[in-house]
């Protein structure tokens, strides 16, 4: 891929970090307003702002994990491919083998801590306003302390494993997408190992030969997005591709908003009830037609409608540069954070913000048995206030934790690594030990630089490290 305007791709950090925000947004929509997600309220009412196409997307965020998925696959082929390119297949080989090694503690040490803070919550009692709320969701998702401390240290154990295991977490349900990411990065590895030595022309058709694959198993939140952030990476360093950039900017002009616009339309695809609307019966009609029988229509809608925006976004240096600017890569700096604590703050701070600190008392039904009593919403503009001061303080946390939790997680990596046999870092002045700037790195690349300053779940460091391997020139700010 040519660097400079075309070959920008810091977008996908940006790209990211609004995915995350989304994922916060969906899930406070879930708690205070699940019929949001409907097409409308009711088989007669007409749909509200909110529920409209386009508009709805913010809302629903069923995008954010799809998008967390092709940013996997499109960053952990990004240096294979290449290296690969180069015909240094070899040094390919070698970057993946490190960035395996080190992607997995750089995803367990995180998620463990977040884990063991959210329980320590839970066994204090954080949770109790929000079990006793009347949401739905919150209560659904949220933990219950254990009887003793036995019990829950033994479920602590079994949430942590779980996560890696099952995918699920007792106290953190959000955590359920770590194990397929995991997984998924393992597949690309596998994947870019297979096709080294393959021509990238027909790396790309194995890739969608990939993609079709995760169509007919009905995995569009994840199978299908690592492949096609496979596909996306070896385009983007395709000559031919870039030239046609180049060369044809009219028509640029023209595919960008059309695949923007067909993808934003195509993600807003109701999670129920298309058939009351014209527009969402008639989306769901074509889904219907081209997609296998019983396949999970609004997963597929939001999954296939990320890779038209992805398009769209290969179409555009400007979009791309959009997303590059310094606050979406501050968002994206802070999406892994994001996405692990905006759960337990929303079930703490955020309950008490709303429903305060008492719960209304247990009653007895006719028959003597105990009836909880839920404790009532107090209203979207009590909502509105409050989040105007939770939104800042949940990215406040996630600012510590990028600057705290996660170069520690980094330091142990390193060390693990160490002694696992990979070359130290070494200093300037030729001591060797684990990297200080572990936690803001820099990776130059021609006239622009990739600025990875996080260990987390949705990027990797090592296969976006063009700066020395493929040997490019020091990067301009």
């Amino acid at each position: 891929m040519p660097i400079g305007k075309e070959g920008n791709v810091k977008w996908v950090d940006g790209f990211r970090g609004l995915a995350s925000s989304l994922v916060v947004l969906t899930h406070l929509s879930r708690s205070f307003d699940l019929l949001l997600f409907d097409i409308t309220d009711n088989d007669d009412a007409a749909p509200r702002v909110v529920q409209y196409p386009f508009i709805r997307v913010l809302f629903q965020g069923r995008i954010g994990v799809a998008v967390f998925a092709m940013v996997t696959g499109y960053v952990c082929a990004l240096k294979p491919i290449r290296l690969s390119h180069q015909g240094q297949q070899s040094a390919a080989f070698k970057s993946m083998g490190k960035s395996a090694l080190r992607r997995v503690p750089r995803l367990i040490l995180p998620a463990a801590f977040a884990t063991f803070l959210t329980w320590l919550a839970c066994q204090l009692g954080a949770y109790h306003t929000a079990a006793h709320c009347d949401s739905w969701w919150i209560r659904a998702t949220g933990p219950t302390p254990a009887p003793n401390f036995w019990h829950a240290l033994r479920s602590l154990l079994n949430s942590v494993i779980a996560t890696w295991t099952l995918g699920g977490n007792e106290y953190d349900a959000n955590q359920w997408t770590l194990l397929p990411l995991l997984l998924g990065s393992f597949w690309v590895y596998v994947f870019m190992l297979a096709t080294a030595h393959v021509r990238p022309r027909y790396r790309m058709m194995m890739a969608m030969a990939m993609w079709l694959y995760f169509i007919l198993a009905n995995d569009p939140t994840c199978g299908i997005q690592f492949f096609f952030g496979v596909f996306l990476s070896d385009l983007q360093n395709l000559p031919s591709a870039n030239k046609f950039l180049n060369d044809h900017p009219r028509a640029t002009r023209v595919l960008s908003p059309f695949f923007l616009v067909l993808g934003t339309f195509v993600a807003s695809y109701p999670e129920s009830n298309p058939e009351r609307v014209g527009w969402s019966r008639n989306l769901h009609a074509v889904l219907a037609f081209v997609l296998p029988t019983g396949s999970d229509y609004p997963r597929f809608a939001s999954g296939l409608g990320v890779q038209l925006i992805a398009m769209g976004l290969h179409f555009s240096p400007k979009m791309r540069d959009v997303l590059s600017n310094r606050a979406f890569l501050w968002l994206g700096k802070q999406s892994f954070a994001v996405y692990l604590l905006h759960g337990p703050l929303l079930r703490s701070v955020l309950a008490w913000m709303l429903y305060g600190f008492k719960t209304l008392p247990d009653t007895l039904d006719a028959e003597g048995q105990p009836q909880q009593h839920e404790t009532p919403f107090p209203g979207m503009m009590h909502l509105y206030v409050s989040l105007v001061m939770w939104i800042p303080l949940n990215y406040f946390a996630a600012h510590l934790w990028t600057t705290y939790v996660d170069p520690y997680c980094g330091e142990l990596t390193e060390r693990r690594g160490s002694r696992d046999g990979r070359e130290p870092y070494e200093d300037g002045d030729g001591g060797a030990g684990p990297n200080p700037d572990l936690d803001r790195r820099t990776y130059t690349m021609g006239e622009d630089a990739i600025e990875l300053d996080r260990l987390d779940i949705f990027s990797d460091a090592d296969n976006a490290d063009n700066a020395n391997d493929v040997g490019m020139s020091s990067a301009r700010e």
